[in-house]
Protein backbone atom coordinates (compact mmCIF):
# COMPACT_ATOMS: atom_id res chain seq x y z
CA UNK A 1 0.00 0.00 0.00
CA UNK A 2 1.36 3.41 -0.99
CA UNK A 3 1.88 5.94 1.79
CA UNK A 4 0.91 9.60 1.65
CA UNK A 5 3.52 12.35 1.52
CA UNK A 6 3.47 12.56 5.30
CA UNK A 7 5.60 9.45 5.44
CA UNK A 8 8.57 10.69 3.49
CA UNK A 9 10.22 8.27 1.12
CA UNK A 10 8.84 5.04 2.58
CA UNK A 11 7.70 2.92 -0.39
CA UNK A 12 4.95 0.99 1.38
CA UNK A 13 3.23 0.49 4.71
CA UNK A 14 3.31 -3.01 6.16
CA UNK A 15 3.69 -2.81 9.93
CA UNK A 16 2.44 -0.16 12.36
CA UNK A 17 3.07 0.08 16.11
CA UNK A 18 0.76 1.88 18.53
CA UNK A 19 2.25 2.73 21.93
CA UNK A 20 -0.26 3.13 24.77
CA UNK A 21 1.45 2.85 28.15
CA UNK A 22 -1.51 4.14 30.15
CA UNK A 23 -3.90 2.43 32.53
CA UNK A 24 -6.53 -0.10 31.45
CA UNK A 25 -9.15 2.60 30.91
CA UNK A 26 -6.77 4.50 28.63
CA UNK A 27 -6.26 1.34 26.56
CA UNK A 28 -10.03 0.88 26.22
CA UNK A 29 -10.34 4.45 24.96
CA UNK A 30 -7.73 3.63 22.32
CA UNK A 31 -9.90 0.94 20.73
CA UNK A 32 -11.56 3.36 18.25
CA UNK A 33 -8.09 4.39 17.06
CA UNK A 34 -7.24 0.76 16.30
CA UNK A 35 -10.42 0.40 14.27
CA UNK A 36 -9.79 3.67 12.41
CA UNK A 37 -6.31 2.48 11.43
CA UNK A 38 -7.66 -0.86 10.23
CA UNK A 39 -10.27 0.91 8.11
CA UNK A 40 -7.85 3.47 6.67
CA UNK A 41 -5.01 1.01 6.10
CA UNK A 42 -6.51 -2.43 5.40
CA UNK A 43 -4.00 -5.23 5.24
CA UNK A 44 -1.49 -3.52 7.52
CA UNK A 45 -0.24 -5.59 10.45
CA UNK A 46 -1.14 -3.63 13.56
CA UNK A 47 0.84 -4.09 16.80
CA UNK A 48 0.45 -2.45 20.19
CA UNK A 49 2.87 -1.85 23.06
CA UNK A 50 1.21 -1.88 26.49
CA UNK A 51 2.07 -2.01 30.14
CA UNK A 52 2.62 -5.42 31.68
CA UNK A 53 -0.44 -7.68 32.16
CA UNK A 54 -2.80 -5.44 30.15
CA UNK A 55 -2.25 -7.30 26.89
CA UNK A 56 -4.67 -10.09 27.80
CA UNK A 57 -7.54 -7.60 27.54
CA UNK A 58 -6.86 -6.98 23.85
CA UNK A 59 -6.04 -10.66 23.36
CA UNK A 60 -9.67 -11.32 24.38
CA UNK A 61 -10.93 -9.40 21.36
CA UNK A 62 -11.34 -9.95 17.64
CA UNK A 63 -9.68 -9.36 15.26
CA UNK A 64 -6.39 -10.06 17.04
CA UNK A 65 -3.57 -7.57 17.50
CA UNK A 66 0.09 -8.37 17.89
CA UNK A 67 0.84 -7.46 21.50
CA UNK A 68 4.05 -6.39 23.20
CA UNK A 69 4.31 -5.51 26.88
CA UNK A 70 6.71 -3.33 28.86
CA UNK A 71 7.75 -5.05 32.09
CA UNK A 72 7.03 -3.33 35.37
CA UNK A 73 9.65 -2.46 37.94
CA UNK A 74 10.58 -5.78 39.49
CA UNK A 75 12.65 -6.51 42.59
CA UNK A 76 15.40 -8.08 40.50
CA UNK A 77 17.14 -5.36 38.50
CA UNK A 78 18.91 -7.92 36.33
CA UNK A 79 15.64 -9.65 35.39
CA UNK A 80 14.10 -6.28 34.57
CA UNK A 81 17.08 -5.35 32.39
CA UNK A 82 16.93 -8.73 30.66
CA UNK A 83 13.21 -8.34 29.92
CA UNK A 84 13.76 -4.86 28.54
CA UNK A 85 16.58 -6.06 26.29
CA UNK A 86 14.40 -8.91 24.98
CA UNK A 87 11.56 -6.47 24.28
CA UNK A 88 13.84 -4.10 22.38
CA UNK A 89 15.13 -6.94 20.20
CA UNK A 90 11.58 -8.13 19.54
CA UNK A 91 10.43 -4.65 18.53
CA UNK A 92 13.40 -4.01 16.23
CA UNK A 93 12.87 -7.36 14.49
CA UNK A 94 9.44 -6.15 13.37
CA UNK A 95 10.94 -3.32 11.24
CA UNK A 96 7.93 -1.06 11.87
CA UNK A 97 7.24 1.43 9.11
CA UNK A 98 5.68 3.90 11.53
CA UNK A 99 4.99 4.32 15.23
CA UNK A 100 2.28 6.36 16.96
CA UNK A 101 2.73 7.10 20.66
CA UNK A 102 -0.61 8.01 22.24
CA UNK A 103 0.75 9.11 25.61
CA UNK A 104 2.64 12.09 27.02
CA UNK A 105 5.44 10.38 28.84
CA UNK A 106 9.17 9.88 28.41
CA UNK A 107 9.02 6.08 28.42
CA UNK A 108 6.79 5.90 25.36
CA UNK A 109 9.08 8.30 23.55
CA UNK A 110 12.14 6.20 24.28
CA UNK A 111 10.37 3.01 23.20
CA UNK A 112 9.27 4.66 19.94
CA UNK A 113 12.84 5.73 19.24
CA UNK A 114 14.36 2.38 20.19
CA UNK A 115 11.90 0.52 17.93
CA UNK A 116 13.88 1.95 15.03
CA UNK A 117 11.03 3.18 12.84
CA UNK A 118 11.83 6.00 10.39
CA UNK A 119 8.45 7.61 11.16
CA UNK A 120 7.50 8.36 14.79
CA UNK A 121 4.51 10.57 15.64
CA UNK A 122 3.00 11.88 18.89
CA UNK A 123 1.26 14.90 20.36
CA UNK A 124 3.46 17.88 21.14
CA UNK A 125 3.60 18.88 24.79
CA UNK A 126 5.56 22.15 25.22
CA UNK A 127 5.54 21.80 29.01
CA UNK A 128 7.50 18.53 28.97
CA UNK A 129 11.17 18.76 29.78
CA UNK A 130 13.93 16.45 28.72
CA UNK A 131 14.24 14.57 25.45
CA UNK A 132 10.66 13.40 24.98
CA UNK A 133 9.63 15.76 22.19
CA UNK A 134 12.94 15.24 20.39
CA UNK A 135 12.45 11.50 20.10
CA UNK A 136 9.80 11.82 17.36
CA UNK A 137 10.07 12.70 13.69
CA UNK A 138 6.57 14.25 13.65
CA UNK A 139 4.83 16.17 16.47
CA UNK A 140 1.18 17.16 16.31
CA UNK A 141 -0.54 19.96 18.21
CA UNK A 142 -3.94 19.16 19.71
CA UNK A 143 -5.85 21.17 17.14
CA UNK A 144 -7.83 18.46 15.41
CA UNK A 145 -11.61 18.23 15.28
CA UNK A 146 -12.98 17.18 18.69
CA UNK A 147 -15.16 14.10 18.40
CA UNK A 148 -17.19 14.80 21.51
CA UNK A 149 -16.32 11.38 22.89
CA UNK A 150 -14.04 12.46 25.71
CA UNK A 151 -10.84 10.55 26.21
CA UNK A 152 -10.74 9.15 22.65
CA UNK A 153 -10.02 12.61 21.26
CA UNK A 154 -6.34 12.56 22.22
CA UNK A 155 -5.66 9.59 19.95
CA UNK A 156 -7.58 11.11 17.07
CA UNK A 157 -5.81 14.45 17.23
CA UNK A 158 -2.72 12.50 16.19
CA UNK A 159 -4.37 10.32 13.57
CA UNK A 160 -6.39 13.14 11.99
CA UNK A 161 -3.17 15.01 11.28
CA UNK A 162 -2.23 12.21 8.89
CA UNK A 163 -5.58 11.86 7.16
CA UNK A 164 -6.99 9.07 9.32
CA UNK A 165 -10.62 9.79 10.24
CA UNK A 166 -13.33 7.86 12.05
CA UNK A 167 -17.10 7.83 12.02
CA UNK A 168 -17.36 6.17 15.42
CA UNK A 169 -15.26 7.12 18.45
CA UNK A 170 -17.10 4.87 20.91
CA UNK A 171 -14.88 2.07 22.29
CA UNK A 172 -16.01 -1.41 21.26
CA UNK A 173 -14.39 -4.71 22.19
CA UNK A 174 -15.67 -7.77 20.35
CA UNK A 175 -15.05 -10.74 22.65
CA UNK A 176 -13.55 -13.81 20.99
CA UNK A 177 -15.37 -17.13 21.11
CA UNK A 178 -12.61 -18.72 23.16
CA UNK A 179 -12.85 -16.00 25.80
CA UNK A 180 -16.63 -16.28 25.91
CA UNK A 181 -16.42 -20.01 26.52
CA UNK A 182 -13.93 -19.56 29.37
CA UNK A 183 -16.05 -16.82 30.93
CA UNK A 184 -19.22 -18.91 30.63
CA UNK A 185 -17.56 -21.79 32.47
CA UNK A 186 -16.56 -19.48 35.31
CA UNK A 187 -20.09 -18.07 35.55
CA UNK A 188 -21.59 -21.57 35.53
CA UNK A 189 -19.20 -22.64 38.32
CA UNK A 190 -20.72 -19.88 40.45
CA UNK A 191 -24.17 -21.40 40.00
CA UNK A 192 -25.33 -18.57 37.75
CA UNK A 193 -26.94 -18.70 34.32
CA UNK A 194 -25.35 -17.36 31.16
CA UNK A 195 -28.52 -17.17 29.06
CA UNK A 196 -31.05 -15.92 31.60
CA UNK A 197 -33.33 -18.91 31.17
CA UNK A 198 -35.06 -20.27 34.29
CA UNK A 199 -34.25 -17.06 36.11
CA UNK A 200 -36.19 -13.82 36.56
CA UNK A 201 -38.99 -13.22 34.07
CA UNK A 202 -40.42 -9.86 33.04
CA UNK A 203 -44.15 -9.17 32.67
CA UNK A 204 -43.97 -9.85 28.94
CA UNK A 205 -42.39 -13.25 29.57
CA UNK A 206 -38.82 -12.31 28.69
CA UNK A 207 -36.17 -14.21 30.62
CA UNK A 208 -33.38 -12.13 32.12
CA UNK A 209 -30.29 -12.97 34.12
CA UNK A 210 -30.61 -12.55 37.88
CA UNK A 211 -27.01 -11.42 38.44
CA UNK A 212 -24.98 -8.30 37.89
CA UNK A 213 -21.29 -7.41 38.25
CA UNK A 214 -20.18 -4.92 40.83
CA UNK A 215 -16.82 -3.18 41.34
CA UNK A 216 -16.58 -0.87 44.39
CA UNK A 217 -12.81 -0.41 44.10
CA UNK A 218 -10.37 2.04 42.56
CA UNK A 219 -6.59 2.35 42.69
CA UNK A 220 -7.23 5.72 44.32
CA UNK A 221 -9.22 5.94 47.54
CA UNK A 222 -10.59 9.39 46.67
CA UNK A 223 -12.66 7.77 43.91
CA UNK A 224 -14.33 5.21 46.17
CA UNK A 225 -17.78 5.24 47.74
CA UNK A 226 -18.17 3.80 51.26
CA UNK A 227 -17.84 0.00 51.49
CA UNK A 228 -20.76 -0.17 53.93
CA UNK A 229 -22.94 1.49 51.28
CA UNK A 230 -21.98 -1.19 48.78
CA UNK A 231 -23.01 -3.86 51.28
CA UNK A 232 -26.41 -2.18 51.49
CA UNK A 233 -26.65 -2.06 47.68
CA UNK A 234 -25.98 -5.81 47.52
CA UNK A 235 -28.71 -6.52 50.09
CA UNK A 236 -31.14 -4.17 48.36
CA UNK A 237 -30.59 -5.76 44.94
CA UNK A 238 -31.31 -9.19 46.34
CA UNK A 239 -34.25 -8.24 48.56
CA UNK A 240 -36.06 -6.07 46.01
CA UNK A 241 -35.14 -7.74 42.72
CA UNK A 242 -33.73 -11.19 43.63
CA UNK A 243 -30.53 -10.13 41.85
CA UNK A 244 -27.19 -11.55 42.95
CA UNK A 245 -23.96 -9.55 42.79
CA UNK A 246 -20.68 -10.83 41.38
CA UNK A 247 -17.93 -8.68 42.89
CA UNK A 248 -14.97 -8.14 40.57
CA UNK A 249 -11.60 -6.54 41.19
CA UNK A 250 -7.89 -7.17 41.50
CA UNK A 251 -6.14 -9.61 43.82
CA UNK A 252 -5.20 -6.66 46.05
CA UNK A 253 -8.91 -5.98 46.55
CA UNK A 254 -9.97 -9.51 47.41
CA UNK A 255 -10.00 -9.07 51.19
CA UNK A 256 -12.06 -5.90 50.99
CA UNK A 257 -14.48 -7.67 48.66
CA UNK A 258 -14.82 -10.48 51.21
CA UNK A 259 -15.88 -7.90 53.78
CA UNK A 260 -18.96 -6.87 51.77
CA UNK A 261 -19.84 -10.32 50.39
CA UNK A 262 -20.95 -11.58 53.78
CA UNK A 263 -24.42 -12.93 52.97
CA UNK A 264 -24.30 -16.36 51.25
CA UNK A 265 -26.45 -16.48 48.13
CA UNK A 266 -26.53 -12.71 47.68
CA UNK A 267 -23.00 -12.00 46.50
CA UNK A 268 -19.97 -13.94 45.31
CA UNK A 269 -16.44 -12.57 45.30
CA UNK A 270 -14.22 -13.32 42.28
CA UNK A 271 -11.82 -10.40 42.77
CA UNK A 272 -8.33 -11.50 41.74
CA UNK A 273 -9.62 -14.84 40.43
CA UNK A 274 -9.68 -14.04 36.72
CA UNK A 275 -7.38 -12.81 34.01
CA UNK A 276 -8.18 -9.48 32.40
CA UNK A 277 -9.48 -11.36 29.36
CA UNK A 278 -11.77 -13.53 31.51
CA UNK A 279 -13.02 -10.44 33.32
CA UNK A 280 -13.95 -8.88 29.97
CA UNK A 281 -15.81 -12.06 29.07
CA UNK A 282 -17.70 -12.13 32.37
CA UNK A 283 -18.61 -8.47 32.04
CA UNK A 284 -19.95 -9.18 28.55
CA UNK A 285 -22.30 -11.80 30.05
CA UNK A 286 -23.44 -9.59 32.92
CA UNK A 287 -26.90 -8.07 32.94
CA UNK A 288 -25.59 -4.76 34.31
CA UNK A 289 -22.33 -3.44 35.71
CA UNK A 290 -22.32 -1.15 38.74
CA UNK A 291 -19.19 0.48 40.14
CA UNK A 292 -16.95 3.48 40.67
CA UNK A 293 -14.61 5.31 38.33
CA UNK A 294 -12.15 2.54 37.47
CA UNK A 295 -11.27 0.21 34.60
CA UNK A 296 -14.27 -2.13 34.91
CA UNK A 297 -16.99 0.30 33.69
CA UNK A 298 -14.92 1.10 30.59
CA UNK A 299 -14.48 -2.59 29.77
CA UNK A 300 -18.14 -3.35 30.48
CA UNK A 301 -19.36 -0.57 28.20
CA UNK A 302 -16.93 -1.62 25.46
CA UNK A 303 -18.29 -5.18 25.46
CA UNK A 304 -21.88 -3.90 25.31
CA UNK A 305 -23.03 -4.23 28.92
CA UNK A 306 -25.05 -1.32 30.42
CA UNK A 307 -23.30 0.49 33.27
CA UNK A 308 -24.06 2.64 36.30
CA UNK A 309 -20.89 4.44 37.44
CA UNK A 310 -20.38 6.64 40.48
CA UNK A 311 -18.10 9.63 39.89
CA UNK A 312 -16.58 11.94 42.50
CA UNK A 313 -13.82 14.49 41.75
CA UNK A 314 -13.11 13.14 38.25
CA UNK A 315 -14.78 14.84 35.29
CA UNK A 316 -17.33 12.32 34.03
CA UNK A 317 -18.00 14.53 31.01
CA UNK A 318 -14.58 13.52 29.71
CA UNK A 319 -14.14 10.00 31.09
CA UNK A 320 -17.58 8.38 31.42
CA UNK A 321 -18.51 5.66 28.90
CA UNK A 322 -20.66 7.30 26.21
CA UNK A 323 -24.17 6.30 25.16
CA UNK A 324 -27.66 6.06 26.66
CA UNK A 325 -26.94 2.61 28.10
CA UNK A 326 -24.33 4.05 30.45
CA UNK A 327 -25.53 6.07 33.41
CA UNK A 328 -23.53 8.32 35.71
CA UNK A 329 -24.25 9.16 39.36
CA UNK A 330 -22.64 12.28 40.83
CA UNK A 331 -23.05 14.39 43.94
CA UNK A 332 -25.09 17.59 43.91
CA UNK A 333 -22.26 19.51 45.59
CA UNK A 334 -21.39 22.64 43.53
CA UNK A 335 -17.65 21.85 43.53
CA UNK A 336 -18.17 18.67 41.47
CA UNK A 337 -16.14 17.90 39.41
CA UNK A 338 -13.03 19.52 40.89
CA UNK A 339 -10.53 17.11 39.24
CA UNK A 340 -8.51 17.08 42.46
CA UNK A 341 -7.19 14.02 44.27
CA UNK A 342 -9.63 14.35 47.13
CA UNK A 343 -10.55 17.31 49.31
CA UNK A 344 -7.45 19.22 50.46
CA UNK A 345 -5.26 16.46 49.08
CA UNK A 346 -6.21 14.15 51.98
CA UNK A 347 -7.39 11.23 49.85
CA UNK A 348 -11.00 11.77 50.95
CA UNK A 349 -13.80 13.10 48.76
CA UNK A 350 -16.70 14.72 50.59
CA UNK A 351 -18.76 14.60 47.42
CA UNK A 352 -18.65 10.79 47.57
CA UNK A 353 -19.01 10.57 51.33
CA UNK A 354 -22.16 12.69 51.10
CA UNK A 355 -23.61 10.91 48.05
CA UNK A 356 -26.87 9.37 49.24
CA UNK A 357 -27.72 5.72 48.84
CA UNK A 358 -31.11 6.58 47.36
CA UNK A 359 -29.60 8.47 44.43
CA UNK A 360 -27.51 5.45 43.44
CA UNK A 361 -30.52 3.15 43.89
CA UNK A 362 -32.61 5.36 41.60
CA UNK A 363 -30.03 5.06 38.81
CA UNK A 364 -29.77 1.28 39.22
CA UNK A 365 -33.55 0.90 39.27
CA UNK A 366 -33.81 2.96 36.08
CA UNK A 367 -31.18 0.80 34.39
CA UNK A 368 -32.87 -2.44 35.44
CA UNK A 369 -36.22 -1.26 34.15
CA UNK A 370 -34.67 -0.31 30.83
CA UNK A 371 -33.37 -3.85 30.34
CA UNK A 372 -35.95 -6.01 32.08
CA UNK A 373 -36.43 -5.57 35.82
CA UNK A 374 -37.63 -9.11 36.40
CA UNK A 375 -39.49 -10.27 39.45
CA UNK A 376 -38.68 -11.81 42.75
CA UNK A 377 -40.06 -15.24 42.82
Amino acid sequence: MKISSYFGNLPSLRRVLIIQLGDIGDVVWTLPAFQALRTAWPGVELSVLLREKIGSLLAAGEPPLKIFEVSGKGENIFATAGNTFSLVRALRREHFDCVFDLRADERGGYMAFIAGSPFRAALYYPSLRGLRNRLFTHLVRASGKPLGSGAADQSFYILQAFGIETADAVPKLCISQDTRVRAAKIVASLGLSVTGQAEAVTEDGTAVKNWITLNPFSRWSYKEWGMEKWARIIDWLYEEFAIKSVIVGSSDEKKRADAIATCPGRAVNIAGSTTLAELAGILSLSRLHIGVDSAAPHIAAAVGTPTVTIYGPSDWRYWAPPGKDNRVVVSDMPCVPCSLKGCNGEGRSLCLENLELGKVQDAIREALRAYGEGSKG
